[in-house]
């Protein structure tokens, strides 16, 4: 089965993530991987910490000559700001007092991850909860797409509100979902309507000013999925339950819908699902996409569209912060500000763009064989003529 796991702390030395069971005979490129991460970096309201962080990856492992040899491949990326931190970070030697967090954040894993494995000092704690990690989800995602693209796969993101600023479904109706996402490409804030940034960018900038943060809503999407991905037959093989995880696990996510999601419980049965439909040149499609790509817990050969809620970052700057207490002297205390962005919701959705490339990676991994990718194409060549003539 295709995992990764992936280890380091923000302000760490580097951030490293092992990926087994990809499949041997694939076309990599470090170029390919620093593209995706490049985008993880960009966003209209990112902090300080992207002027100093330009990620590059380093394949330690798994590759020779540019093609995967179906062993475990390692990615790293170094963190420049390490050379800041060796005293702080340090493996060895003696803990020192300097910015040592006794101020649990409110909203963070400051206070609970601190109780749970027993430090005071929660920089033990933030370091490794911080969003940083998701770089190395982005740097496997990266894989995962080469694998998906090369079986026509097409997955993308676009933003569709950033606090009070909103998209609306009028505005991208009559758009593909490659122009919605060719136009995000183009925005600084990732919104799929041309035009709109600079509204979008004062909006962020007032909230600076006031010291506040902002989350919002974000969509991803699968196109070109096979139908029969995922399974009815127990309840963890589901893949809507699979993806929603996957997105839900991306810091400061609160809320995970598939389609239409809550809108369906507003309207009839009649109106909530998609009919079914067969011609000669198609086989079966749909005219409506309602369910997301999904039912039954399987993909059904629509897009696949998930769209995720983002909270407000917890860290503010604004002059009355949160209250907190120090966890040794129990004194109330606002809030420790770490450096932080006001916004990360266009990073965020290209987070999710890598957790659900991940996941159908797996899942077409799974169906259609785990070792060699030349074999693995023909059988899902193969299964699609099977699905089109069914």
């Amino acid at each position: 089965m295709l995992r990764f796991l992936n280890a380091g702390e923000s302000h760490g030395p580097a951030l490293t993530a092992i990926v087994e069971g990809y499949p041997s005979n694939v076309n990599v490129s470090s170029d390919r991987i620093n593209h995706e991460l490049a985008r993880r970096q960009k966003g209209y309201g990112r902090g300080g910490r992207m002027k100093i962080e330009k990620d590059t990856v380093e394949i330690l492992s798994g590759v020779r000559f540019g093609i995967t040899l179906g062993t475990p491949i390692t990615l790293m990326i170094k963190n420049k700001d390490w050379e800041n931190w060796t005293d702080i970070m340090a493996v060895e030697g003696q803990p020192i007092d300097k910015r040592q967090i006794l101020e649990p954040r409110p909203g963070h894993a400051d206070l609970i991850g601190g109780i749970k494995y027993g430090f005071y000092d929660l920089r033990n704690v933030l370091e490794r909860a911080s969003a940083r990690e998701t770089t190395t989800r982005v740097a496997v995602g990266a894989l995962c797409k080469i694998l998906l693209e090369d079986i026509g796969i097409k997955i993308g993101s676009y933003v569709l509100s950033i606090g009070e600023k909103k998209i609306y479904k009028e505005e991208i109706k009559n758009l593909s979902y490659e122009e919605r996402f060719e136009n995000a490409e183009n925005s600084e804030v990732r919104i799929p309507v041309l035009g709109k940034d600079e509204e979008f960018k004062e909006y962020i900038d007032k909230m600076k000013e006031e010291g506040e943060s902002l989350g919002g809503v974000f969509e991803v999407y699968a196109l070109n999925v096979p139908i029969g991905l995922g399974s009815y037959s127990q309840w963890d093989r589901r893949l809507d339950g699979i993806i929603a995880q996957a997105i839900m696990s991306i810091q400061a996510i609160k809320g995970v819908e598939i389609g239409e999601g809550f809108n369906l419980t507003y309207t009839t049965g009649y109106n909530a699902h998609d009919e079914i439909f067969w011609s000669k040149e198609e086989g079966f499609y749909r005219k409506t996409n309602r369910a997301g790509g999904l039912e039954g817990g399987m993909t059904n050969g629509m897009p696949i569209v998930v769209r995720a809620a983002m909270k407000p970052i917890p860290t503010l700057m604004r002059q009355k912060s949160l209250k907190s207490v120090n966890v040794k002297t129990k004194e109330p205390f606002d809030a420790a500000k770490e450096r932080s962005d006001i916004t990360a919701v266009p990073a965020a959705a290209v987070v999710a763009e890598s957790m659900l490339a991940f996941v159908l990676a797996r899942e077409i991994l799974q169906k259609f064989g785990k070792d060699n990718w030349i074999e693995i194409k023909k059988r899902i060549e193969d299964y699609r003529e099977y699905v089109k003539s069914y």
